[in-house]
């Protein structure tokens, strides 16, 4: 970032001498022009702001549906009438999740709107408003474009209070590619938060470009993009014709050449890095890993590039594709499918009504389940609230004064008014007590207001900070108030009454019938939506938590149930059944037949993509599990969403927990973690046969290991005495000891044997003498243990080399104990090789 810093100020001093120069060259063209374009400027804006509208709403929030009862909670944009009948266009990112929608004329009229059309990938959107006689914008076109050439945006910058505002720039660059899909126009006419959707037009008054981004940094000005206007047309359109945005589909991941993703002119085409299975470009034979050169008769070098050219085809069509493989080039003609991303969601008003006022008809404001209200001035806005919601605080929309309202629940009615006093007297330790470190008390006294009495103090902290606090005692809790203003506010006598009014308000009660009372309670009863850094939002019970180490895992109340989030990405050509297939062969290898179930999958619609539902259960000998796994693949992405529980929980209850989680479970590309890449799926990689060498040189033996067991991990490194290599129901130990005799080592496990069978007769064992690895004298164990609360058998072989007395024992569970998973554990044990001059094979 540094260098690219100098580079722009050296580019800067260098303009600024060519301008210059060029001024003292040509003074009188020079000023003539400039007045010719300042004459000209006011006319223009007279003939195109007519065309150009505000937009206001409220902003939907998946994340805080709290916010969306905020009153204060607006967002607002740009928009641009494109016919007489009120529809308008403007930026998607605008009235996506907008709510209520209001748009207001350059004249002042306001209408209520609603959008009818939303196109994300190219940023655009449809408002219809109810009005008749409206002026429509006038299109230029985009080979009319120059670089250079004066332009004006219209819009409606940082606050609503300034709409229909104009800046005047030039074309700064076409054709760019700054994250979209679609090249762009370039402009240094100031583009403000507000301005996206409005008019970017030349000085005919026509609209060149929809106006969408700005680039915002430090050092960086008057870089601001627009959505060229045969882009619009392009757009506007479809929606005519279709109702949405028909885009042709190839079925093709690409990537760009480095030059490209730097900005460099690139002498190369596209890689291909993935081909979806069963797509128009797989069946026309294009491989990964081939390059694609041109589409049609349009060549293309960057990804906006092939976006443009596939823009000009529409599903149905045949296009050719020419492509470099190896040293040839290859054409190959592809039917085009139809691109199915999904479709956005139209928001719908709140259920108050198209007021963009949240709180309309709200005259008093208070919390249901802590049972508290008070009165609810116009200019109030709560800025923060607990998790829990005991603890919530307000500021004045005008900055006027602070509000917090906490409270305690485990307090005693009990304290008599001096320990009030003092209790509330150490309550102000708040982030809005900042004036100083300590505080002049002005006025403390305990009031006994008949329907609540109250302890009340007044301080002054630092030179200009003033806080009232009013603790009130009821039903267990303690209710602190605190109001906080400045000293232009407390000495200012019709503020503090006005102060004093919404304090005195406050009662311990909420009155559920009140239509005028507004609830901000935050205690909720009903599901909660869990969102992921992968883009998948799920509905789970209020009572259910995730993981505390913030992974992709739920639990209930006593960690019975859980719901596990797996995610990893397709692999070129992997399709949904053979994943799944994949999935339930992996599941059945583990267990033996009668400690298992697998139900046939069952094909369900999930976030309008395909997806096999797949019932289990499984056992190792006592309690049986039970759980569903969804499967589906989205956005280049496979899902899986695995929910168990004791086979004994199966119920209604459960079921319907479940038909939830189904039917909330969707996946937002928005909200993905831009820095997502390629997830492998271990699972198309694993070999349950491949092993890895563990050698442990303090006690002088190596032994190959299945790769997908588990081992414990210590500070020992690799030389532990005791090592323990496990997998699902069985495991592989091996204990060393150099400071026991190995006679002594026999007795020990000899006693502990018999008095497992004494304590147990279900417990059986045999012993007999062996040798091992040629010429090791070894005694065997086989116990067996069919009783058990987890049925099992185990093999113990005890032996002794070079001073070291080595006990391994083979375990494994009744429910796994398959013929491939013994083989692997009796392969294991064979491989037990004595190293550095120990002997053995």
């Amino acid at each position: 970032m540094g260098n690219w810093k100098i580079w722009m100020k050296k580019g800067s001093i260098s303009l600024v001498a060519a301008f210059v120069l060029v001024t003292f060259a040509q003074p009188m063209t020079s000023h003539v022009y400039a007045a010719e374009i300042n004459a000209e400027i006011p006319q223009v804006i007279e003939k195109a702001s007519p065309s150009v509208v505000a937009i206001i709403g409220k902003p939907s929030s998946e994340m805080d549906k709290s916010l969306e009862k905020n009153r204060f909670n607006l967002a607002h944009g740009t928009g641009v009438i494109v016919a007489s009948n009120g529809v308008i266009v403007t930026n998607a990112h605008v009235v996506k999740n907008m709510k209520n929608i209001v748009v207001v004329t350059s004249e002042g009229t306001t209408y209520r709107g609603h959008a009818s059309n939303i196109d994300e990938e190219s940023d655009l959107a449809l408002v219809k408003i109810d009005a008749s006689g409206l002026q429509p914008a006038t299109f230029a076109s985009s080979s009319d474009i120059k670089v250079g050439e004066t332009v004006a945006a219209i819009g409606t910058p940082i606050s609503f209070a300034l709409r229909n505002s104009v800046t005047v720039g030039i074309v700064s660059g076409l054709d760019r590619s700054v994250s979209s899909q679609y090249q762009l126009i370039q402009t240094d006419a100031a583009i403000n938060p507000g301005n996206s959707g409005g008019a970017l037009i030349n000085m005919k008054g026509e609209v060149i470009g929809i106006n969408t981004m700005k680039y915002a940094d430090i050092g960086v000005e008057n870089l601001g993009f627009a959505i060229p206007v045969d882009t619009v047309k392009y757009v506007l359109k479809h929606f005519e014709q279709y109702g949405k945005v028909k885009r042709a589909y190839t079925g093709l991941e690409l990537e760009e050449s480095w030059e490209a993703v730097v900005g460099l002119p690139s002498s190369t085409g596209l890689r291909v890095t993935y081909v979806d299975a069963d797509s128009p470009a797989a069946e026309a034979g294009i491989e990964q890993d081939e390059i694609l050169v041109s589409v049609g008769p349009n060549s293309v070098k960057t990804l906006v590039d092939y976006n443009e050219a596939i823009k000009k085809y529409l599903p149905g069509q045949s296009v050719d594709i020419k492509l470099q493989s190896g040293g040839a080039t290859l054409t190959k003609t592809v039917k085009l499918g139809e691109h199915r991303s999904a479709e956005a969601t139209l928001t719908e008003d709140t259920d108050d009504g198209s007021s963009l006022d949240a709180d309309s008809g709200k005259t008093k404001i208070g919390d249901s389940h802590f049972s508290w209200s008070m009165k609810y001035p116009a200019g109030l806005v709560k800025r923060q609230q607990s998790d829990d919601g005991d603890s919530v605080s307000f500021v004045d929309a005008k900055g006027e004064f602070a509000l917090s309202i906490h409270v305690d629940s485990d307090q005693s009615d009990e304290l008599s008014s001096a320990a009030l006093l003092n209790k509330i007297a150490g309550e102000d330790s708040s982030e809005y007590s900042g004036y100083g470190d300590s505080a002049t008390i002005l006025e403390r006294q305990y009031v006994k207001r008949a329907e609540s009495p109250y302890a009340k103090i007044v301080s002054r902290s630092g030179e200009d900070g003033y806080i009232q606090t009013r603790g009130y005692l009821h039903g267990g809790r303690l209710y602190t108030v605190k109001l906080y203003v400045t000293k232009e506010q407390y000495t200012n006598r019709s503020k503090q009454n006005s102060y004093n009014d919404l304090l005195d308000s406050f009662k311990l009660a909420f009155n559920t019938a009140d239509n005028s009372l507004k609830d901000i309670s935050v205690f909720n009863s009903d599901d909660v939506t869990y969102t992921s850094e992968y883009g998948l939002s799920i509905d789970l019970p209020a009572d259910w938590e995730q993981d505390h180490r913030g992974s992709n895992s739920f639990y209930n109340e006593d960690y019975s149930q859980t719901l596990h989030v797996y995610v990893t990405s397709a692999s070129s050509g992997d399709t949904l059944s053979d994943w799944v297939g994949r999935e339930i062969d992996e599941f059945e290898a583990q267990y033996r037949a009668d400690y298992r179930r697998v139900d046939k999958p069952v094909e369900v619609t999930v976030d309008g993509v395909p997806a096999w539902q797949v019932d289990f259960a499984s056992s190792l000998g006592d309690e049986w599990f039970a759980g569903s796994s969804l499967f589906f693949i989205k956005d280049k992405y496979k899902y899986e969403v695995q929910m168990t529980y004791p086979q004994d929980d199966q119920g209604a209850e459960l079921e319907k927990i479940w038909d939830n989680v189904v039917a909330s479970i969707s996946v937002d590309k928005e909200t993905m973690d831009g820095e997502l890449g390629f997830i492998q799926d271990l699972d198309e990689l694993a070999d349950p046969d491949r092993t890895s060498l563990y050698k442990n040189e303090k006690f002088n033996y190596t032994v190959r290991i299945p790769e997908n067991w588990t081992t414990n991990r210590s500070y020992d490194g690799n030389d532990q005495a005791t090592k323990s290599f496990t997998f699902t129901g069985g495991y592989l130990r091996v204990e060393a000891d150099s400071k026991k005799a190995y006679t002594e080592v026999l007795k020990d496990a000899e006693e502990e044997h018999k008095e497992s069978h004494t304590n147990d007769s279900d417990y059986t064992y045999s012993s007999e003498d062996v040798t091992l690895f040629g010429d090791v004298k070894a005694k065997k164990y086989t116990v067996s243990y069919s009783k058990a609360h987890i049925p099992y058998a185990e093999t113990v072989y005890v032996f002794n080399r070079k001073q070291v007395t080595y006990m391994v024992t083979l375990r494994i569970d009744a429910a796994v104990s398959t013929d491939a998973n013994v083989a692997r554990l009796n392969k294991a044990f064979t491989s037990f090789t004595f190293v550095n001059g120990a002997g053995g094979k």
